[in-house]
């Protein structure tokens, strides 16, 4: 089993990547192969597309996602929000009914919402979403003082471990016989205005 973590901030090796990078070594002890994609400026300088196939190739082949982001402007940085944007566009299928989960990172407001914003993906995109003790966020100017947020840093050991529980049920799941369930109706879109 394999979760491919995403880094939606400008810094790779910032607050965001502190936080993802406890999550992966929980993941690890758990027996969960992990891999942290970098989105960098990328989603944002004119390379959107060959981030997107590359990230959509890796999604393919991996059973959960988290995708973190640093908070900009009471917001998920524009970098993660473009990306997931086309992400879930044009890849959306290979990550349906799989679980997904959102991190945050801030030096102090504004991550509710951010948080808010990226769990919508996931809803649209019928996957499950999975949770912590509290909400998924650390805080800090730096990852040392990232690394210093106790109630943090037990958050992301907790999704970690909440990932791979997920995980292993699906798998078991599967095992015996328990598939995703099949949409057996045509999709219906009601428009608000005619």
């Amino acid at each position: 089993m394999k979760v491919l973590l995403f880094n939606g901030s400008r810094r790779k090796s910032g607050c965001t990547n502190t936080a993802l990078e406890e999550i992966a070594a929980t993941l690890n002890k758990e027996g969960i192969e992990t891999e942290i994609f970098f989105i960098g400026i990328d989603a944002v300088n004119g390379n959107i597309n060959t981030l997107v196939k590359e990230a959509g190739e890796k999604c393919a082949g991996a059973d959960g996602y988290i995708f973190g982001s640093p908070v900009y402007y009471a917001s998920p940085s524009g970098e993660i929000l473009a990306f997931m944007d086309r992400l879930f566009w044009s890849h959306g299928s290979v990550m349906k009914h799989k679980p997904g989960a959102a991190i945050v990172s801030a030096r102090r407001g504004g991550t509710t919402a951010s948080f808010d914003v990226l769990n919508k993906y996931f809803t649209i995109n019928e996957m499950p979403i999975v949770s912590s003790r509290y909400w998924n966020m650390v805080h800090g100017n730096s990852p040392d003082e990232v690394r210093q947020d106790e109630e943090g840093m037990q958050v992301m050991r907790i999704l970690g471990k909440n990932m791979a529980w997920m995980l292993k049920c699906i798998e078991a799941g599967k095992a015996a016989g328990i598939e995703a369930p099949v949409l057996d109706e045509e999709r219906r879109m009601t428009n608000f205005i005619r």
